[in-house]
């Protein structure tokens, strides 16, 4: 072979390695897209599908029911100070847990206030949460189980009236994935303050009727079911209206503020740990998972558009402009008292610090720290219960009572 046909033959050779490198790296890319559609799918779906059931996600280690201690994993949630409720062995348990007595690096030795139910001796794993009550019934109140007719059906809710009845209600709306003995922690201090209280329940969440699809909207269909218990209360008394949401049901909330009848009955919101902006919520989650910013767009984009139906099974498309109240803060008029914490750890408290900076004039924030999500509460009750009974002591003079036939006021999202 000539020099000239060697160095043909070397170039031909090259060039064929540059193809395969090049087909790779396609193949790659390529890989790498369907993943983060994949990913971005499995997210959009996730977040819209109602869970089935909770994971116990904290070891226990020991309980001594005779010095009536129990000893934890140290979990970010177990070490927390407080009293939290306990629910073990797949949910066929409930105890509520007070102060701590012993920390290590690897357990957290906590007081047992009471076991409500099953056998917490024999419990090897169990998880954390806020509830704190079971039902009306522990609160020592009277109360009534009613029905609010919505466009689905009749939906279950508790009506604790207050002692001295005089048209104040608050209107208490759960968050994602549990229900309304959540919103439990809140009736001691509305009920201190003249508030008839209804805790109601709405679709998808396992106790009211379900959507068609069987999807929760994030806020942009749940208000619905808002504004049929906003027509309950009118019809049944109610003249000035407070709305209280923890996470989802603060953005729940804010959408029945800007969208729902009311005829002028609505004089204020109360958001706990609330979702302001669902973008960022997503994107934090994300990043929380070490998942890359294309799955969060993709995934907004999965539930934000018609075809998307396929993948996360919603029948309309959710509207996450609509939702972002930061964007919207101008739409918003009603006086809004926001209680996050900044070490939330599931929805960041930027949003909600945004929409206190941009609207000062009817947004008032008190900011927690070391609280987890939707656990303000239970973290330091005080502090918690004198923030909403403050407040609701500026609300008066503002906002009184309007009769049964005031104008209707619908307005667009």
């Amino acid at each position: 072979m000539t020099g000239i046909d060697a160095r043909a033959g070397k170039g031909r050779g090259l060039a064929s390695a540059g193809l395969v490198v090049a087909g790779s790296l396609v193949a790659v890319a390529a890989a790498a897209t369907v993943a983060v559609g994949v990913l971005a799918g499995v997210m959009a779906r996730r977040i819209v599908t109602p869970p089935t059931k909770r994971t116990d996600d904290t070891r226990v280690y020991g309980v001594d029911l005779a010095a009536g201690t129990i000893t934890l994993e140290a979990t970010m949630d177990a070490v927390l100070p407080g009293d939290y409720s306990f629910w073990f062995s797949a949910d066929s348990g409930h105890a509520r847990l007070g102060a701590i007595v012993e920390r290590t690096a690897k357990t957290v030795t906590r007081r047992v206030l009471t076991v409500d139910f099953g056998d917490l001796g024999a419990a090897s794993r169990g998880r954390l949460g806020g509830f704190s009550f079971l039902g009306p019934w522990d609160l020592g109140l009277e109360f009534t189980n009613v029905t609010v007719p919505t466009e689905l059906g009749a939906a279950p809710a508790w009506l604790i009236p207050a002692e001295d009845p005089s048209g104040r209600w608050v209107i208490l709306v759960h968050g994602r994935g549990v229900r309304r003995h959540e919103t439990l922690r809140a009736v001691p201090v509305f009920n201190a303050a003249g508030y008839s209280c209804l805790l109601v329940s709405y679709r998808n969440d396992g106790e009211a009727p379900p959507s068609a699809d069987g999807r929760f909207g994030l806020g942009d269909t749940e208000w619905r079911d808002v504004e049929a218990a906003i027509e309950f209360a009118a019809g049944n008394g109610a003249t000035q209206i407070v709305l209280m949401g923890w996470s989802m049901g603060g953005a729940i909330a804010l959408q029945a503020a800007t969208r729902a009848r009311h005829d002028g009955r609505l004089t204020g919101i109360v958001l706990e740990s609330p979702v302001i902006d669902w973008a960022d919520v997503v994107a934090y989650q994300a990043l929380t998972l070490r998942l890359p910013r294309a799955v969060v767009r993709g995934a907004l984009v999965v539930m934000g558009r018609r075809w998307g139906r396929a993948v996360t099974g919603l029948h309309l498309p959710i509207d996450f402009p609509r939702l972002d109240f930061v964007a919207r803060a101008n739409d918003l008029s009603l006086p809004i008292l926001i209680l996050h914490s900044d070490d939330d750890g599931y929805v960041p408290s930027t949003p909600s610090r945004a929409l206190a900076e941009r609207r000062p004039d009817i947004v008032t924030l008190v900011p927690f720290e070391v609280a987890r999500h939707t656990k303000l509460w239970n973290y330091d009750p005080a502090a918690w219960n004198a923030a909403i009974l403050g407040w609701l002591g500026t609300l008066g003079a503002a906002h009184p009572a309007v009769t049964a036939g005031g104008d209707t006021d619908r307005t667009a999202g």
